[in-house]
């Protein structure tokens, strides 16, 4: 009796095994690809003294990770379905680590170009665990607690973010000048840290993930089934999805220089903190009160009224108004927070067989982050408040899509 109480857990299989020493490794998964994208936030900075890059040249840091997804997104999905997703984990693992350790010799030539290409790598790596993780973390135990399982694993996905921008803080910004190797010292510790989690997968049992059947049916009998794109509402959801990932990697990227250039006694290094323990943070706290909040109401409309005060918090920080618009950006990153699953959900209702396939596209929006950098950068350049008007438009067009554009 006290033993099949004991099975009892979101961890269990069917048959009463445990499954929570694999559900750990795969959340560590979350957590270093968390750690990977809040790293990015501070290299952008960083770049712009190193590099003496103008702002539009410092958002190819963000363009070469997140144009990755947009390469590597579907060949990732194939590669998995034939080879499986342990593979799949493995080969990202190896990927992520290869790009990290190249950032050693890449310090080696007074160029941002090597380390583009570095974090080119680190993001296709990213991109195949991303595919994988999620599938993962929702089978290691009942169906019945999927949800509780994937939402413990993202919460170690938003301390990655909080802990990247304050170790690269500490490990580049904090570096005594002209310390050419003070860029490879966060990237050498998560290249040994992802080697060691990729030999626990290497020696780890995982179970099988049975794939569900993708064939398309008709909704009456003699009547062709419609086309993917002829559901509206999912092709705004790609569109939508893009400008979100638009907002918030703009936003990320360009957070320290907004926040030096509002008060110029802050320094970068005091701006990666305030971004990590104030901003982060905050998009953490969002993303785990996120689906308790979505309990109480419906998620189209928490998605419309988060992208309005988004919108508003944005022509704050625009009009540059000292401490309101500081106070202004830090709300955005709370209610930011759960654009991206919702807009995903919202997007994939009711698409029936063809909700694998179409959720790959919507994970294609994840390039709107390789655009939006170089943009608002460009537009910002001699005054980055004036830049945020790029993540301003995108909130406008989520609101829409939160008010009208959900509807199928």
């Amino acid at each position: 009796m006290k033993s099949s109480k004991s099975k009892n857990t979101i961890f269990s299989s069917p048959s009463g095994k445990s499954y929570l020493f694999p559900f750990i490794l795969v959340t560590s998964l979350f957590l270093m690809w968390g750690l990977a994208h809040g790293l990015l936030d501070v290299l952008n900075k960083h770049f712009q003294m190193a590099f003496t890059m103008t702002k539009a040249q410092s958002g190819l840091v963000q363009f070469s990770t997140y144009i990755a997804y947009a390469l590597m997104g579907i060949p990732a999905g194939i590669f998995m379905k034939k080879f499986g997703y342990k593979k799949g984990i493995l080969l990202g693992l190896l990927l992520y680590a290869i790009g990290a350790f190249g950032f050693i010799p890449a310090a080696m030539f007074h160029s941002a170009n090597p380390f583009l290409i570095s974090l080119f790598v680190v993001a296709c790596g990213l991109c195949v665990l991303e595919t994988a993780a999620n599938p993962y973390s929702t089978v290691l135990g009942p169906k019945d607690s999927a949800a509780q399982r994937i939402n413990l694993s993202q919460s170690f996905n938003g301390l990655g973010w909080v802990l990247g921008p304050f170790i690269g803080g500490q490990l580049i910004l904090g570096a005594a000048p002209g310390d050419t190797m003070a860029l490879t010292k966060p990237y050498i510790i998560l290249g040994v840290g992802t080697l060691i989690i990729a030999l626990f997968f290497l020696f780890t049992k995982l179970p099988n993930i049975v794939e569900a059947d993708d064939t398309v049916v008709a909704d009456k009998p003699g009547i062709p089934a419609k086309s993917m794109w002829s559901h509206k509402h999912f092709v705004l959801a790609i569109l939508a999805q893009f400008l979100y990932c638009a907002a918030q990697t703009g936003i990320f990227s360009f957070f320290i220089n907004y926040v030096t250039e509002l008060d110029a006694s802050i320094t970068p290094l005091q701006a990666s903190k305030f971004l990590a323990f104030g901003g982060m943070l905050l998009f953490m706290i969002g993303r785990l009160s996120g689906s308790f909040i979505m309990s109480k109401f419906k998620p189209y409309r928490l998605l419309a009224v988060y992208a309005g005060v988004c919108t508003l918090a944005m022509i704050l920080v625009i009009l540059q108004l000292g401490s309101i618009s500081l106070y202004a950006l830090y709300i955005t990153f709370f209610f930011m927070s759960i654009m991206f699953p919702t807009i995903f959900a919202l997007g994939l209702s009711k698409m029936g067989g063809y909700t694998k396939k179409a959720s790959s596209y919507i994970i294609l929006g994840v390039a709107g982050g390789a655009f939006a950098p170089m943009l608002m950068g460009h537009i910002g350049e001699q005054n980055m408040a004036v830049g945020f008007i790029v993540p301003l438009i995108c909130f406008l067009y989520i609101a829409f899509y939160g008010l009208k554009g959900y509807k199928m």
